[in-house]
């Protein structure tokens, strides 16, 4: 049951509040790391992060508590609209907010069919969406190769929208080893690149079986070294007249595909 010991007419928590400064630090990947906690905003994450038991404690504005009253399941502090400004980095704060403890450490599961692999994912949006997507089509992992994005950062789990509590999220820094681990694993590795030897659309038979799918960063793609470890680069068909497709999008494609052929009938 909800504890609503601070209801909005006894007291409204401000940016002052010592609960709310400690909460507020975990904007910033330091503060993550010193208390092991992170930051959850929205009802979509807060969601997950209470279906995965993972909440430590709620922030909510009175108007937040009118609008999501079914979520307030933990313990609930009320706050002020400034306070709450304090806790996002959204323009539009939604109103809740969940201080949640650390993601569990995660692996590639055993058996493992579908894998998405950002390599040096930098920009938060990007992998939250890579996340989301991999939830989406019923990937088993996501493997967050080399300098990549912490999955802890506010923005990748609200772009995640909650899908970063339903799948193990695995970082791997040496993208190298990581590759070879999951070739080791039984995974056929495949690489996105633009000049790939084998076209998405012939590309039926490779994705039937236990897939790993990299995808490299925003700004240079995916090194050559890496490349070369795949077991195939496969290259995304485009027939209009752009230029390229970002991270997430290909990711989409990508994705989709695999799982397209994989839970076929």
């Amino acid at each position: 049951m909800a504890d609503h010991s601070q209801r909005p007419a006894d007291q409204l928590f401000t940016e002052r509040t010592p609960r709310v400064v400690a909460a507020s630090k975990l904007l910033r990947a330091a503060g993550r790391r010193k208390a092991g906690l992170f930051l959850a905003e929205g009802s979509n994450a807060v969601t997950s992060a209470l279906e995965a038991g993972l909440v430590d404690e709620l922030f909510v504005t009175e108007e937040g508590a009118e609008r999501y009253p079914e979520l307030l399941t933990a313990r609930v502090a009320y706050v002020t609209d400034r306070a709450m400004r304090g806790l996002s980095d959204t323009v539009t704060p939604p109103g809740i907010v969940a201080v949640c403890r650390a993601l569990p450490q995660a692996v590639v599961p055993d058996g493992a069919r579908l894998v998405a692999v950002p390599v040096d994912v930098a920009e938060p949006g990007n992998a939250g969406t890579v996340i989301r997507v991999a939830d989406a089509v019923g990937a088993d992992a996501v493997l967050l190769a080399g300098d990549a994005v912490d999955p802890m950062n506010g923005k990748v789990v609200r772009a995640s929208a909650g899908s970063v509590f339903h799948l193990p999220v695995v970082q791997e820094r040496d993208a190298a080893a990581a590759i070879v681990q999951l070739k080791d694993s039984g995974l056929t590795v495949l690489a996105t690149a633009a000049d790939g030897e084998v076209s998405l659309d012939d590309a039926d038979d490779l994705l039937a079986g236990p897939t790993a799918w990299l995808f490299g960063n925003e700004a240079h793609g995916l090194p050559g070294q890496l490349q070369a470890l795949a077991d195939h680069r496969v290259a995304i068909p485009i027939r209009g007249r752009a230029e390229s497709l970002n991270l997430a999008t290909a990711a989409s494609i990508c994705l989709y595909a695999s799982s397209r052929v994989q839970n076929r009938g």
